[in-house]
């Protein structure tokens, strides 16, 4: 990556960071080469903080940090895209974004959405998900059924994490349905809008 950070006065280069599933942008900032070097090492969004003349690693007081995924460098080599995974709040606001933009955890929903597509069209023989594709819809339908079962028993105790465990392999179930019937979340929610017109 030939980064120019020559071009400006300051030896820095402003660097957008985007989320890696929601692509939505959350924050602004500036790197020079020991920023870029020490984010590269921790994995973990670092600046070059204007303000304290220092190296700042985002999060760093509040636990809030950005997960590198990817980093770019544009036509220009002068401003870098970095695609990350947020853990909690971006902005020192608490806003999702630092322009108050939420960043909806659903859009996780559209990413895995695309991950489930990939293993439908691509099938891998290490792949749990393709391997229901490839038992067939009744199969699938099947396992559905089942977490659905599963999910009304652990819904009558009061074990938080054993009930959320069996929601998120429901959901992820009826996701692989979906996706074998050739449908989406999308097609779902038009029919929840549609109804809630009504």
């Amino acid at each position: 990556m030939n980064i120019n950070f020559s071009k400006y006065a300051d030896g820095l280069v402003p660097a957008i960071v985007q989320d890696a599933i929601s692509q939505k942008v959350l924050m602004l900032g500036f790197m020079n080469e020991a920023a870029v070097a020490k984010t590269k090492e921790l994995q973990k969004v670092t600046f070059f903080s204007r303000t304290k003349n220092r190296l700042w690693t985002k999060g760093e007081e509040s636990g809030n940090f950005l997960y590198v995924k990817d980093i770019a460098v544009d036509c220009d080599n002068d401003t870098l895209l970095i695609k990350a995974i947020p853990h909690g709040p971006v902005c020192h606001t608490g806003a999702d974004t630092c322009w108050n933009e939420t960043n909806s955890s659903a859009d996780f929903l559209t990413h895995l959405e695309q991950v489930i597509a990939g293993r439908k069209n691509n099938p891998s023989d290490a792949s749990y998900t393709s391997s229901l594709f490839v038992k067939g819809i009744n199969k699938v339908a099947q396992k559905v059924g089942e977490e659905a079962v599963e999910l009304v028993i652990e819904a009558k105790d009061n074990n938080e994490d054993l009930f959320l465990g069996e929601a998120a392999d429901l959901l992820f179930h009826y996701l692989i349905l979906l996706q074998a019937k050739n449908y989406t979340l999308k097609d779902v929610i038009a029919v929840l809008e549609k109804r809630h017109k009504k």
